[in-house]
């Protein structure tokens, strides 16, 4: 038994009318050679009348060597290990499916080999006693593998041939798909110049972190005044983006009725490191320009709300 080769799901073959995977490896005139990427990479063919539902002209224009493609099973015979299958009958909602499941089933199999090869366990020792029974349950292993990093009771029906294997799985799934927080930012300008305008300023930043929860935290930075920045850490990114976009509109209430204005310089959008170390030195050059701490500024900081984080 091969410590690192195995196929993806318990059965040995796919079932006529599925979709799969494949990788072409060769184009010949009957049609395309290919392996079963899913299936432990077992032949199969592209017959010519099946490549396209149009006149073929140029079959290279149809199927490369080296590419990955959704075909559906034809026909199976494992007596024989010959498998035809069809690329002209996939629609493209075919597609989206077929390549969503093989994405969740090739992360499984990359932590499957990563224990195998640490453990010096087959790979399909770990599929018959984790990965197949999990799929069972809970319709992929990914998603068993997923929940199990809050609920551990995931594991409490599973038979783990030795506690080396458990601790070398969870700690890698741990470490491969426990979710990363996102960064989102946002860059606005608030001014206002009337009597109380330093003071207005102050109120309608604060309204960007009157909303703050445990979950959701908006925080302020200045830059250099009028051009502030908005910030927000969230496992989901779309989340964080809305929650941003209100403060901005909470900003811009307070600021309007004080007679003041709010422009947005940079809509709320995730942001990478590059973008933040971007931003540092852009502050770093507003200060050099103005050693001087500005009124504007040193209330702010006294009030702990627009000052630059430490």
């Amino acid at each position: 038994m091969s410590l690192t080769n195995c196929r993806f799901y318990e059965e040995k073959y796919p079932d006529v009318d599925s979709l799969v995977m494949v990788n072409v490896r060769q184009v010949a005139e009957m049609g395309a050679y290919v392996k079963l990427l899913e299936y432990d990479n077992i032949d199969g063919m592209i017959l010519l009348s099946e490549l396209s539902r149009r006149r073929i002209r140029s079959i290279q224009k149809l199927i490369r060597v080296g590419r990955n493609e959704v075909v559906v099973v034809l026909r199976v015979d494992k007596e024989k290990g010959y498998i035809d299958l069809s690329k002209r009958r996939v629609s493209p909602e075919d597609v989206l499916k077929c390549e969503d499941r093989y994405n969740k089933a090739k992360m499984v199999h990359s932590i499957m080999r990563h224990v195998a090869e640490k453990t010096s366990t087959p790979m399909e020792d770990l599929y018959k006693s984790i990965g197949w029974p999990l799929d069972k349950k809970y319709g992929s292993s990914l998603d068993a593998f997923r929940i199990s990093i809050s609920n551990k009771s995931v594991w409490d029906e599973v038979e783990f041939a030795n506690n080396v294997i458990k601790e070398e799985l969870i700690s890698y799934i741990g470490k491969r798909l426990t979710p990363q927080p996102t960064k989102v930012r946002a860059d606005i300008e608030v001014t206002c110049f009337g009597y109380e305008g330093i003071d207005a300023v102050k109120n309608a930043l604060r309204q960007a972190e009157a909303r703050n929860t445990e979950d959701t935290q908006v925080k302020v930075k200045l830059v250099s005044p009028p051009l502030y920045v908005l910030t927000s850490q969230t496992l989901d990114k779309t989340i964080g983006i809305t929650v941003l976009e209100e403060a901005i509109q909470e900003v811009t209430k307070a600021i309007t009725a004080a007679g003041g204005t709010c422009s947005v310089k940079m809509a709320p959008k995730a942001v990478t490191e590059n973008d933040d170390a971007e931003l540092q030195a852009l502050m770093d050059k507003r200060e050099r320009e103005n050693q001087e701490v500005s009124g504007d500024e040193d209330e702010s900081e006294d009030d702990g709300i627009v000052a630059v984080d430490e």
